[in-house]
């Protein structure tokens, strides 16, 4: 059967998104082909400014239009308690719940040998120099309960307690079934997971 070229390769492109199969990249681009063409134009915009809009914090390594970003440069915000989390994308759901207040660092990703992922692929040792400025007292531990998200917690406890002994670890609990992604959890039961933290 012949497609248009224009279907086709819309096909492919969304294809290569994550999570999205053959049948969902024909549903999607069938769907677009039917907005009008003023609203197409709109979505191409957005998707073409989307890499030139953003920059990744100098500090944190999370997504802002500034460097440093919004959050790192709250001085309300608690700066004695950093939250470690895997992607901007944790960021942004565990701030919409709006019961953690404190700072955070994005690790890029979690340690994955499979997935040739190993720390240093990682912004695991670009968090080493801000603990040792003194002023953190606190490592939230807030990887995904999932084999990767824990293996990185236990590197990053053990790079903390062999340089850094007196920094307090806790790792989230209670709330977040082991294998759940974060990014999936609702307001009420990451404000759960923080308040169970525990002594990592």
């Amino acid at each position: 059967m012949r497609i248009a070229r224009g279907i086709s390769r819309l096909f492919e492109a969304l294809e290569k998104l994550p999570g999205i199969g053959p049948k969902t990249a024909q549903r999607l681009t069938f769907y677009l082909l039917h907005n009008p063409q003023a609203e197409l134009d709109k979505f191409a915009q957005a998707l073409s400014r989307l890499k030139q809009d953003t920059k990744i914090c100098s500090l944190c390594f999370n997504v802002d239009e500034n460097s440093p970003c919004w959050i790192c440069l709250d001085r309300q915000r608690d700066q004695s308690l950093i939250c470690i989390v895997e992607s901007p994308l944790d960021v942004l759901v565990i701030e919409k719940g709006g019961f953690y207040t404190g700072l955070y660092h994005v690790l890029g990703g979690a340690i994955s040998p499979l997935n040739n992922l190993g720390p240093d692929e990682l912004h695991l040792y670009d968090l080493m120099p801000r603990l040792k400025a003194g002023k953190i007292s606190e490592i939230i531990l807030a990887t995904n309960p999932n084999m990767e998200g824990e293996a990185t917690a236990m590197f990053i406890a053990k790079l903390v307690k062999d340089k850094l002994p007196k920094i307090n670890l806790t790792r989230i609990g209670r709330g977040l079934p082991i294998g759940a992604d974060i990014e999936y959890a609702d307001e009420q039961t990451l404000s759960r997971a923080f308040e169970g933290r525990r002594e990592f």
